[in-house]
């Protein structure tokens, strides 16, 4: 079993990579082979492909997001980061509705479960309308 320390500092470099600051290329040493990622979009394939296409997607390079208030809870094989994040968003479908350009700001939680240091589960809970409330139509 991982300690604690070492588990933050795993989830430290995912959150780097989902940031857009870290290397995309670490995601297979971070997470075990048979990940479980519970906030892939249905048309994703599960586990580390899908995580590496839907990071590939957001262009986190071109639109980083950032924390502007975390915290990272820690126990066992359990880590939860919660706060709030700024992004901008590109424009575009979300949700069913077409948003505007733009930075907004929003509640999240990140909850991952790992084992010998590598993610084997994630789980992504945002509030995603008060992203709508900011951004607004594109229509």
């Amino acid at each position: 079993m991982s300690s604690i320390a070492e588990n933050k500092a795993v989830v430290a470099e995912m959150d780097a990579i989902g940031n857009g600051s870290g290397d995309l290329s670490r995601l297979d040493a971070l997470c075990a082979v048979d990940l479980i990622n519970h906030a892939l979009a249905p048309d994703r394939p599960q586990g580390i492909e899908g995580t590496r296409q839907f990071l590939v997607a957001a262009r986190r390079n071109e639109h980083p997001g950032r924390w502007t208030e975390s915290i990272v809870v820690a126990e066992g094989d359990i880590v939860v980061q919660f706060g709030r994040r700024e992004l901008h968003w590109p424009g575009g479908p979300f949700r069913g509705f077409d948003l505007a350009t733009g930075t907004c700001t929003r509640d999240v939680a990140f909850a991952y479960r790992l084992r010998d240091s590598r993610i084997t589960e994630r789980w992504a809970i945002r509030d995603d309308l008060a992203m709508i409330r900011q951004l607004g139509t594109g229509r």
